[in-house]
């Protein structure tokens, strides 16, 4: 096990070294029950198969590379010296992987075994010709290349190093860093999955305890549909590394204690804060290392989740605005389960729950595409699905991010009709002002760009076609839905108050108003306590961080960042959030933050019906969580002890690390308040296809009870890109020689905002 020289593992001290109770311990029995319930453990016979696998693989490279090696001219005896390894990572090194599940693979060859002539076109051939290889596909422009496919019906994903070695030896160590020497960055990348899978196991404290916290939250991430690297979302070493940091910072806590504090710890993340196992080491090879302040893509990354080997790169690049959207909110809505499962209140299958992707929009895209047969399909899929995300980015970038995406990982299928497959992303807008709601967006462009995209595949053969159309909930096709049925719709007023704006400065009496019906909840006297940064700090010296530009898309900036605790937050909470970093207590006093979820309607029409702002990146849209204005909200109720205690967080938390990279404005607040969007004036442009409009969403209260799962829901439901005209359908553009012109696909986004006036006025 390694650490840092301090005695503890990471780059900052744990935050807690407290064990677990009986009650964790009880409640860590139930996360192992539900994990060999849902099927999660193989079997000895299908482990044994796969080891015999991993022998046959082994045995095909070495073969692969003697015949590499004789028709690249060298002599016999050079033949028969030459040698191709392979390793293993991903879920499998790990030890978290599940039945049928893939089994990441890495082929070691010599310097004369180049990837494109030797590895995509032999190797490829000579797989293609085994009767036990199936569903054979390359991926050669991936970020990593690979080759996927099945071998004797286990599944593999092949990535290949090309070493500068003449011979490779058998007993070959990947840990050394002398083994990157001159190799090209494919390489660096296919090498760094291995070096950081055992980098990993070395920085945690207890790896049975992180295996089962990890294997527990790859299910949590497959269910609720944020489980795709490929897509957007994240992807296994992604899970693995946040996993281990949070091991790390309660070194000696349970599976059932880790996956709370999971989810605590995430929702709260001041993105683009990077997450790191440990310190970022420059190395003496001079390879590109992730820095913001250097590199210009670094700084557009919006999770950064740094790998701990050398070179160190964020894991997480695929992450959009989209997607980091998405996962932040179902960290809060985990978040708010896990509490109730800690009082007693809920289980383990209310986090669980299926995410209810077709239920949760009004509006979606659908990408068809088809192909001649079954082989062509499924290497038509895999370089579609490769390729979605640059949609999601086209959006997002075309409309200024007003329009965001949820692509949905799954590919589904009509069973009723052969060689094709959909996927689907839902639509909902962003928050905006009265200025930009006139403006329109005409996409065809950008479909048609995507289009010519997919169409320059290597690979493509007649019969590969694409196209991408305009659905409205009430039309998604049932086929996508389990068992093929339809859910009954909700009831027309669920979720009205979802439909909201943020704001913040709300005037003192409305503030006030507010923080007296949670200031009962503060503790009369609180001591002083210790409190840990848990966003790991960045390895640059202070002197250098006010050259790091800044970003407007999520990335990083550079300014002087005020040091005052927001008096928003209660005296327990004063060490969640500053500077940028994520604070948490002392694991003996740790307290739950104080949230109060109000009516839309409490608030007065004549207090709120100016000064809207954008909602911060780091909270859900529309968002109907309720929170005190810092201006003149919990100050003046907290007592002086409270008051000592926040100095003494700035203080410690100043003095620990003066190179602090500042986020994004809209993210440093969490204090906001919510006015309704009337109906009567959400509008469309144009008389193409309308849009469904819910009844009754114009009126009444907004609901504040339920559980925290249908009140995500209802947020959700609520932002579904309301009102949008979407006037001709997303069709493969005419050919060349054709003058037809087609309508386009135009976008109108109109938040009128008209709040309800508070109970008792007129």
């Amino acid at each position: 096990m390694a650490n840092n020289g301090n005695g503890y593992l990471g780059v900052t001290e744990p935050i807690s070294l407290s064990g677990p109770t009986e009650k964790d311990i009880v409640r860590t029995q139930e996360v192992e029950k539900c994990l060999t319930d849902a099927g999660l453990y193989e079997s000895q016979e299908e482990s044994v198969s796969r080891e015999e696998v991993l022998g046959k693989l082994d045995q095909i490279v070495k073969a692969w590379i003697k015949k590499a090696t004789r028709s690249s001219g060298f002599g016999e005896q050079f033949v028969q010296e030459a040698n191709a390894k392979i390793f293993t990572f991903g879920s499998y090194r790990l030890g978290v992987h599940g039945p049928g599940a893939d089994i990441d693979t890495l082929c070691v060859g010599p310097r004369h075994a180049t990837r494109t002539e030797y590895f995509f076109q032999a190797l490829y051939d000579m797989l293609a010709d085994m009767p036990e290889v199936k569903e054979l596909n390359p991926v050669p422009d991936a970020h990593v290349p690979v080759l996927q496919f099945k071998l004797n019906g286990v599944s593999i994903d092949l990535l290949y190093a090309n070493l500068t070695h003449v011979v490779i030896p058998e007993d070959l160590d990947l840990s050394h860093d002398s083994i990157l020497h001159n190799v090209d960055e494919q390489t660096v990348r296919s090498l760094n999955g291995c070096r950081v899978t055992d980098k990993i196991l070395s920085l945690v404290p207890n790896i049975q305890t992180f295996r089962t916290t990890l294997r527990f939250m790859r299910f949590w991430a497959k269910r609720r549909g944020v489980y795709s690297n490929v897509i957007g979302f994240l992807g296994g070493i992604n899970w693995a590394l946040l996993v281990a940091r949070i091991c790390q910072l309660y070194p000696n806590a349970s599976p059932s204690m880790l996956i709370s504090r999971f989810f605590k710890v995430y929702s709260k993340w001041k993105w683009p804060n990077p997450v790191m196992l440990c310190h970022i080491e420059e190395g003496s090879l001079g390879l590109l290392v992730w820095d913001p302040r250097r590199n210009f893509r670094d700084r557009g990354h919006h999770m950064p989740i740094i790998t701990p080997a050398y070179p160190s790169m964020n894991s997480s690049y695929n992450v959009s605005i989209s997607t980091r959207h998405v996962m932040i909110q179902e960290f809060t809505r985990a978040s708010e389960i896990c509490q109730e499962i800690d009082e007693s209140k809920a289980g383990w299958d209310a986090l669980l729950e299926p995410y209810p992707f077709f239920e949760t929009y009004r509006n979606y895209l659908k990408i068809e595409i088809t192909a001649k047969n079954e082989d062509d399909l499924r290497n038509w899929r895999g370089w579609v699905q490769s390729r979605l995300r640059t949609l999601v980015l086209k959006i997002e970038r075309y409309t200024r991010d007003m329009l965001l995406t949820h692509p949905n990982p799954r590919d589904f299928s009509d069973s009723s009709r052969p060689l094709h497959c959909f996927y689907f992303m839902g639509l909902w807008k962003k928050q905006i002002s009265q200025a930009q709601e006139a403006e329109q967006y005409d996409i065809r462009a950008i479909v048609n760009e995507f289009r010519s995209s997919i169409h320059a595949y290597q690979h493509w053969r007649e019969g590969m076609e694409i196209e991408v159309s305009h659905v409205k909930r009430k039309d998604i096709p049932s086929f996508v839905f389990p068992g093929g049925i339809r859910p009954s719709r909700p009831l027309r007023n669920v979720g009205k108050e979802a439909r909201t704006v943020s704001r913040r400065n709300i005037s003192a009496n409305v503030q006030e108003r507010n923080v007296q019906s949670i200031a009962p909840t503060l503790p009369a006297n609180v001591q002083e306590r210790n409190v840990q940064t848990i966003a790991d700090p960045l390895p640059y010296k202070s002197s250098e961080v006010n050259h790091i530009p800044s970003d407007p898309h999520g990335g990083y900036q550079s300014q002087e960042r005020n040091n005052t605790l927001a008096s928003s937050m209660s005296c327990e909470e004063t060490g969640h959030m500053l500077n940028g970093y994520a604070n948490i207590h002392t694991e003996s006093v740790e307290l739950e933050h104080v949230r109060t979820y109000k009516e839309s309607a409490s608030v007065p029409e004549n207090q709120v019906a100016h000064d809207l702002v954008k909602p911060p990146e780091s909270m859900p849209p529309n968002s109907i969580h309720v929170y005190p204005s810092p201006a003149n909200g919990l100050g003046h109720l907290l007592d002086s002890s409270c008051k000592k205690t926040a100095d003494i967080i700035v203080n410690k938390t100043t003095h620990f690390s003066s190179a602090v990279l500042a986020v994004p404005d809209e993210l440093d607040e969490l204090d906001y308040h919510q006015v309704k969007v009337s109906q009567k004036d959400l509008t469309v442009v144009d008389q193409g296809l309308p849009l469904e409009h819910e009844a009754g969403s114009s009126g009444g209260k907004a609901g504040t009870t339920g559980s925290p799962s249908n009140n995500h829901l209802k947020r959700k439901a609520e932002e579904a890109l309301e009102p949008l005209e979407l006037a001709a359908p997303l069709i493969r553009p005419p050919a060349p020689t054709s003058t037809t012109q087609r309508r386009p696909l135009r976008l109108r986004l109109s938040t009128v905002v008209q709040p309800k006036p508070a109970e008792g006025t007129s």
